[in-house]
């Protein structure tokens, strides 16, 4: 099988909803999903995962019990697992997300109406 090109913002063009993270590949075990964000969170953990957040577009922060991060278009940050985390996006971000396929995107917390369908492929 060729290897294909896959294209941030044409993958990102092809849906709306925020808080919602689409499969664009994988790799062993692990997914690379495109996402909207905008709004608050809900403060979640992964137990069993560390989880990357990759900016593509916008400003992003994530708040953590002990402060807050930053993110601005072309950076990153990887969460180790077990730890309580809350994305907030004042206005809307583009960006990627590594984690092992599986993964809730509100982790290890009750399910919410921010809960999206786990293994969506565009």
């Amino acid at each position: 099988m060729k290897p294909k090109v896959i294209n941030f913002s044409d993958k990102l063009g092809l849906f709306n909803e925020h808080w919602s993270p689409k499969v664009i590949a994988e790799m062993n075990d692990y997914q690379f999903k495109v996402v909207k964000l905008e709004g608050d969170f809900v403060w979640h953990s992964h137990d069993d995962t560390d989880e990357t957040f990759v900016v593509l577009d916008g400003q992003l922060r994530i708040d953590f019990r002990d402060g807050p991060v930053f993110l601005s278009e072309g950076e990153m940050c990887v969460i180790p697992k077990g730890v309580e985390h809350k994305p907030f996006a004042e206005h809307e971000v583009k960006a990627l997300l590594i984690e092992p396929k599986g993964v809730a995107n509100t982790g290890d917390e009750e399910v919410t109406e921010l809960t999206a369908e786990d293994d969506v492929w565009i």
